[in-house]
């Protein structure tokens, strides 16, 4: 073969990974559209008050683990009993905190020592202390040596006393109607639903006060604002698009809510993955196989995060997260190409492996390789035009879809210049952010090659658009 052959058998595989990955995102923005107009119209909102009032209403214990978080948790806590909820238990899980994590909630809600029963169903780090509020009755924290997120997630569900709990992270931002929102495919087939998701969106530039959002509205920071458009895509598009196959892997760790009994019978999160959120929904795929269950994917329950507003940070969440992926894929392997787990065994599986995954890889090498083309002039002209429209324009294209359809279904009253704004970030984000990112996962797949297991750094500054001075929380 020679080089000329060569070449040409490159390009064709560059443009085929390519017109894959673009194929697979388009269908699922479809999917979406399609399943959010299916969601949309079985609501009937006059129906809420009448939910709020039924005895039939399940009761929810929200479980909120926190490793130095004194700057969020009060807020977010607050937020919560703020809820549109009739029968809701806050339990806050002070995991090692090193700062004034506990001394904060101790002071803002009078907590005293109480004692209650709790049952053993999942292995955790030793507890310290249970505290419950003088002045809030459904709030509890539970005091525990430092095991990790997972770990506190896990003594959580040991101290639930409810059949549902909702996990958040403290510094979540819930809407007030977030949660009747979710549970709603438990009421209408609690045989059978194990698991919901909501959508989450970007803290940062928002209006937030005692842990409610006051007004929407964008980031300062450009960083935030590519992520910002990330999450629309993945969020409201992508996730729903995979719960129309009925395979959706990921609910994310900021806000799910899940059947305690199912979680108890796969044996809770896993300490020992950096995506304990995702590897759960795996098991729960898993799950499903013997006892039908559902997991489900709503865009209407809405929460807000803080993202990373520094290229470090960002660099190390999205390493972080690809580590993560690949370690479930890894452990969950024996569910590609199963027919016993449905469409996450037959579809789901390997598109994330080929497209997720592996992602980076091939998309690295790809535009290397068409920089080298240009650069050394092999490059055929047909080839760089194709590349260019496929990797690219598609790329834009279906994200200013993503971003056109999501103001449309839910952000119809904003201002059209903050719309304009919107669409020129989704422009751009194609354009430079989407190849630097490649890279931070790279180097999560580098990080799991070389044994890295742990969290690394996360700086909080706060929620608002003047937060509090930046802290640093270090998690195992």
């Amino acid at each position: 073969m020679d080089f000329a052959q060569f070449s040409s058998l490159v390009d064709s595989g560059v443009l085929t990974y390519f017109v894959g990955l673009q194929t697979f995102y388009t269908v699922l923005i479809v999917l979406a559209v399609i399943e959010i107009a299916r969601h949309q119209a079985k609501r009937l909102p006059e129906l809420d008050a009448t939910i709020l009032l039924e005895d039939s209403t399940p009761p929810i214990t929200i479980l909120v683990p926190a490793h130095n978080e004194q700057i969020h948790v009060v807020d977010t806590v607050r937020g919560l009993l703020q809820l549109d909820y009739p029968d809701v238990e806050i339990l806050i899980i002070n995991d090692g905190s090193t700062d004034e994590t506990l001394e904060r909630l101790k002071e803002a809600f009078s907590l005293e020592p109480k004692a209650r029963p709790m049952r053993q169903s999942i292995d955790t780090a030793p507890i310290r202390g249970l505290y419950r509020s003088a002045s809030s009755e459904n709030i509890w924290v539970l005091d525990k040596e430092k095991g990790g997120k997972a770990d506190a997630l896990n003594a959580g569900i040991n101290a639930c006393r409810t059949p549902i709990f909702c996990s958040i992270d403290a510094d979540t931002v819930v809407t007030r109607d977030a949660l009747l929102r979710m549970v709603e495919p438990f009421i209408h087939d609690p045989k059978n639903v194990v698991a919901v998701g909501g959508t989450i969106r970007v803290a940062n530039g928002c209006e937030i006060e005692n842990g409610i959002v006051q007004e929407v509205g964008a980031p300062d920071s450009w960083l935030a604002r590519f992520q910002q458009i990330e999450y629309v895509r993945a969020f409201v598009f992508g996730r729903l698009g995979l719960n129309r196959l009925g395979g959706n892997l990921i609910i994310s760790g900021a806000f799910g809510l899940f059947s305690r009994q199912a979680v108890c019978e796969v044996g809770g999160y896993d300490a020992s993955t950096v995506a304990e959120d995702m590897e759960l929904v795996v098991k729960l795929h898993r799950y499903k196989d013997k006892h039908k269950g559902r997991v489900v994917q709503l865009s209407e329950p809405i929460a807000y995060t803080e993202v990373p507003e520094d290229l470090s940070g960002l660099a190390g969440q999205r390493a972080r997260w690809h580590r993560g992926l690949a370690q479930t894929l890894w452990k969950h392997r024996a569910l590609v190409g199963r027919r016993r787990y449905g469409l996450a065994g037959m579809i789901v599986m390997p598109l994330f492996i080929i497209f997720e995954l592996l992602g980076p890889v091939f998309e690295v090498l790809g535009y290397c390789w068409f920089i080298l083309a240009i650069l050394f002039g092999f490059a055929d002209p047909r080839f760089a035009v194709a590349f260019f429209v496929v990797a690219f324009l598609w790329g834009i294209i279906i994200t200013l879809a993503s971003v056109s359809a999501d103001r449309w279904t839910y952000r119809s009253g904003e201002r059209d210049s903050a719309g304009a704004k919107m669409l020129l970030v989704a422009v751009l984000e194609n354009l430079g952010y989407r190849q630097m990112t490649l890279f931070f996962r790279l180097r999560g797949l580098f990080e799991l090659a070389m044994g890295r297991r742990g969290w690394g750094e996360i700086e909080r500054r706060g929620h608002g658009k003047q937060p509090q001075a930046a802290t640093t929380e270090n998690r195992p």
